[in-house]
This record gives structure tokens, C-alpha cells and sequence, in this order.
């Protein structure tokens, strides 16, 4: 950390939050301060530099003209780049994730240049939306719980040899390829499709992110009965025949 202080990064809330998104910043600033963590909290607008020296960076998802002028800002702006290279902690939602691959399909139909943090690369999908609640398995590396979120995306999500998917789904679509996989992730980057927001129904992700900022193997405990009662409503509405 920097000064001894958890410093926490919303990426563009002008253009990337929909669907909640800026609940995942809340959960993770929330569960660092119940661990009597200092904490900064930066929102970062999209007329303004990344900052470099943060811990954890959260980026959202978008319509289809602010993603597109996000990536271009960010590339641009290579703030988040270097902050990566520092070793700071992403994660990223639907437009987000898409943006930190190497490319995705822009507004105009092109091939928009992403920014290559992650080994995945993006299309529009052909068939209907996918739209609904999602049920996974995360990756065993990462020892965490099911995942469940909320997508709403028309973007198919092919992964590289460098990425592992999040989470491998057992109800709903995820990225879309129909291998069954969803979102990706490396050391230090993190993408998913899921809304919800994902945080608040995974709040053990959001402790992973401070874990890895803060280098530690495990946290305090902390109240997690509300996140509980959400979990589980969302799971089980998530096994509902359609």
C-alpha cells in the first residue's frame, strides 16, 4: 500500500456504471473500513488522469458510446497500465472487462483496441441477449463460494492462454462462447459479466481484492449476515425453472 493507506479507484462513473456497478466500490470500501483499514477512496471522471499509485482499481460497465470512448481515454491516459504494472488489483464489469482485453466491437462496428491487461478478446454475439441470473463455480485457485450476478450483454468473451475463467457456470450464459465459461482473470486483473452488484452478492471476491492489495492471507471477520440473506434469494431465484 501507499502511506499506509488502501487506496481505491472508481474508473470513470460518467461513463462506465450502469446496472449498479458502483455498488462493487461501496462493498469493497465498506468491507476494508469494518477491518479498520484507512482508506482513500478516488472517483476518477473521465475528463480527469488515472492516478498510478492506487491499490485497487474498480471500472464498470457501460452502453455501447461510452465504452468505446472510455477505451480511448484509458489508452491515452495509460494510467491504469502502469498502475498494473506496479502490481495494483483490477476488476472489472461487462464494458470494463471487454475494454482490458486486447480488443472488442465498438458502436461503429469496429474493432476497438482494448488494453490488453487481460488475454481475451470480445465480439458481438449473434443470437439472442444474455440476460438473467448467473450461478458458477469459481476457479478452485481462488477459494472462493458460488458465483452469482446478474448479466445483461449481447458480447461474447473468447479467452487466451494466458487467462482462466472466473467461474464455470452452472445456470445462465457467461462469456457467451457456450464452453460454459465466465468472466477471466490473472494475478492481478479480474473481469466478469456479472451485475448485481457482483460485490454485494460475492462480498468474499471483494475481500480477495483486499487480500491481494494488502499481501495477506486472511482478513477479520466481519458481519456478513445481509450479504448472506442476498446470496442466497439471488441463488435460489437463479435455480428457478424459467
Amino acid at each position: 500500500m501507499s502511506d499506509n493507506q488502501l487506496r481505491i479507484v472508481w474508473i470513470y462513473p460518467d461513463l462506465l456504471s450502469t446496472y449498479g456497478d458502483q455498488g462493487n466500490v461501496l462493498v469493497v470500501e465498506r468491507r476494508a473500513r469494518q477491518r479498520g483499514l484507512d482508506v482513500a477512496r478516488l472517483d476518477v471522471r473521465s475528463d480527469q488522469p488515472i492516478p498510478t499509485s492506487g491499490d485497487i482499481y474498480l471500472i464498470g460497465g457501460g452502453e455501447d458510446r461510452p465504452q468505446r470512448l472510455a477505451a480511448e481515454r484509458l489508452r491515452r491516459d495509460g494510467g491504469l497500465t502502469r498502475a498494473v504494472e506496479n502490481g495494483a488489483i483490477v476488476f472489472s464489469v461487462c464494458a470494463g472487462y471487454q475494454i482490458l482485453g486486447h480488443e472488442f466491437i465498438n458502436d461503429l462496428g469496429q474493432r476497438e483496441p482494448g488494453l490488453g491487461l487481460l488475454d481475451v478478446v470480445s465480439v458481438r454475439g449473434e443470437g439472442a441477449r444474455c440476460v438473467g441470473d448467473v450461478l458458477g463455480d469459481v476457479d478452485e485457485r481462488l477459494g472462493l463460494p458460488p458465483l452469482t450476478g446478474f448479466e445483461n450483454h449481447q458480447g461474447v468473451t473468447h479467452l487466451g492462454p494466458t487467462a482462466r475463467p472466473l467461474a464455470r457456470v452452472r445456470f445462465g450464459n457467461g462469456n457467451g462462447t457456450g464452453d460454459g465459461t465466465e468472466g477471466a482473470f490473472n494475478d492481478t486483473v479480474f473481469g466478469t459479466y456479472m451485475h448485481g452488484p457482483v460485490l454485494a452478492r460475492n462480498p468474499l471476491i471483494a475481500d480477495l481484492l483486499l487480500k491481494l492489495a494488502l499481501d495477506v492471507n486472511a482478513l477479520p471477520p466481519t458481519d456478513d449476515r445481509w450479504y448472506e440473506a442476498l446470496r442466497n434469494e439471488r441463488i435460489a431465484a437463479a435455480q428457478q425453472p424459467a
